[in-house]
C-alpha cells in the first residue's frame, strides 16, 4: 500500500497538470455552452409549488416575494407567527395563487416533518424546497460562557435544512424538483468571531456536494454563497456569548466594514434565476468569487489580512478596529449600506434567548 501511494505522490501532480492544460478548457467550454441553453430555457415556476423556510424576514422574504412575482404557490415557514402571515399576504397581493404559512421550528425535527407534511396535504406535490432558515453568531470562541450556546446554530443553518430535505425528498422526486441551499460566502472566510457559523454553511455545501451525486439527476440543487445581504444579520442581530439574541449595530460595523451590503431583492432574482437554470452554484455579488481563489491559491495571505483587518484595536475600544475605523470615513457608511441597514441613531436591542423563542427589549 505504502509503494502504491508513493507511486500516485509522484504521478498525480504531473497528471492533474496535464488534464489542466488540454482538456479544461474544452470542459469549459462545453460547461458554457449549456448554460446558455439553460438560460433560454429556463424553469417557469407559475403554478408550482415551492417551500421557504426562514421566510418571515431577510433574505427568505424576499425569496417569497419574487417567487410570488412568477406565480408560485408557496408554503412559507418560520418561527415568527404574525410576520409570517404578513409577507404571505404580500405574497398573494404579488401574484402568488395561493400561499399558506407554518409556524414552525427547523430545529425541531417533528416541526420539518409538518412543514413537509402540509405542503402535500394542502397542495398535493412539491416542486422547490429552499432552505433559508438560518442565524448567525458575532463572538470568539473562548467568549462564550458556556460551549453549548452555539450549538443552536448549527441545529438551526445546517440540521434544520437535513431535517426538511430528509422528508421532502421522496416528493421532490416525483415531481423532478429542485432544492436550493442558502450557504454562504462565509463558508471559505475565516473572518474572525464568526467560526460557528462559518462552520455551519461549510458543512452545508459539504452536504449538498454530497447529495447531490446520491440524488443524481432525479433532484437538482442549486447551492447559494452569497456575500453581505441585506437582512437581520446585516442589521446587526446575532447569538451573543450569553445566550441571548442580540442587536448591535457596533459588532455589526466592525464585521461588515465597507464591504457593499447587497439588497435582498436583487439576491433574491439571482437565486431564484439560477435555480430556475439549474446552476449547481451561485454567488451574489458575484466578485466575491474572488475571495475563494484568494482561499485556494494564498491562504496564508488571506489569514494575514483578515487577522490585521479585524483584530488589530486602534486605542482602547474594542470596536476601533481597521475595519471600523475605515466604515467611519464620511459618507461611505451610506454609500455600502442599503437604508434599512443605514440607521443612524438606533439603539441597540437585547432579545431575550430562550429555545430561539424571542422577546424584544429595548435597551
Amino acid at each position: 500500500m505504502d509503494l502504491i501511494n508513493e507511486i500516485l505522490n509522484i504521478a498525480a501532480p504531473p497528471f492533474i497538470f496535464f488534464f489542466l492544460c488540454f482538456f479544461l478548457p474544452l470542459f469549459q467550454f462545453l460547461k458554457f455552452s449549456v448554460s446558455i441553453l439553460s438560460s433560454i430555457y429556463s424553469e417557469d415556476v407559475a403554478g408550482k409549488v415551492v417551500i421557504i423556510t426562514g421566510a418571515s424576514s431577510g433574505i427568505g422574504e424576499q425569496l417569497a416575494y419574487e417567487y410570488a412575482r412568477r406565480g408560485a404557490c408557496l408554503l412559507l415557514a418560520a418561527r415568527r407567527e404574525q410576520s409570517l402571515r404578513d409577507v404571505a399576504y404580500m405574497c398573494l397581493e404579488l401574484g402568488s395563487p395561493d400561499s399558506i404559512t407554518v409556524t414552525a421550528d427547523v430545529s425541531i425535527v417533528d416541526d420539518c416533518k409538518r412543514i413537509v407534511d402540509s405542503a402535500i396535504s394542502h397542495f398535493g406535490r412539491v416542486d422547490h424546497l429552499v432552505n433559508n432558515a438560518g442565524i448567525t453568531s458575532i463572538s470568539m470562541l473562548e467568549d462564550y460562557e458556556d460551549i453549548i450556546i452555539p450549538a443552536s446554530i448549527m441545529d438551526i443553518n445546517f440540521w434544520g435544512a437535513i431535517y426538511v430535505t430528509h422528508f421532502a425528498i421522496p416528493h421532490l422526486r416525483k415531481t423532478e424538483g429542485k432544492i436550493i441551499v442558502m450557504s454562504s460566502s462565509a463558508a471559505w472566510l475565516p473572518t474572525p468571531r464568526m467560526s460557528i457559523y462559518n462552520a455551519s454553511k461549510a458543512a452545508m455545501i459539504a452536504f449538498y456536494e454530497t447529495i447531490r451525486v446520491e440524488l443524481g439527476l432525479d433532484i437538482q440543487i442549486t447551492i447559494a454563497t452569497p456575500g453581505f445581504v441585506e437582512s437581520e444579520m446585516t442589521k446587526g442581530k446575532h447569538l451573543a456569548p450569553e445566550g441571548l439574541m442580540n442587536v448591535d449595530v457596533n459588532l455589526r460595523d466592525v464585521q461588515v466594514s465597507a464591504s457593499p451590503i447587497v439588497t435582498g431583492q436583487r439576491c433574491a432574482k439571482a437565486i431564484i434565476n439560477s435555480a430556475c437554470r439549474g446552476d449547481r452554484y451561485v454567488t451574489e455579488p458575484t466578485w466575491y468569487r474572488v475571495l475563494s481563489w484568494w482561499k485556494a491559491f494564498t491562504p496564508e495571505l488571506l489569514d494575514w489580512f483578515f487577522s490585521a483587518f479585524y483584530l488589530i484595536k486602534i486605542g482602547d475600544s474594542p470596536f476601533n478596529s481597521l475595519s471600523k475605523m475605515i466604515l467611519d470615513l464620511p459618507g461611505l457608511r451610506a454609500m455600502v449600506y442599503p437604508s434599512s441597514v443605514y440607521s443612524p441613531g438606533v439603539k441597540n436591542q437585547v432579545i431575550c434567548y430562550s429555545c430561539i423563542a424571542c422577546c424584544v427589549l429595548i435597551v
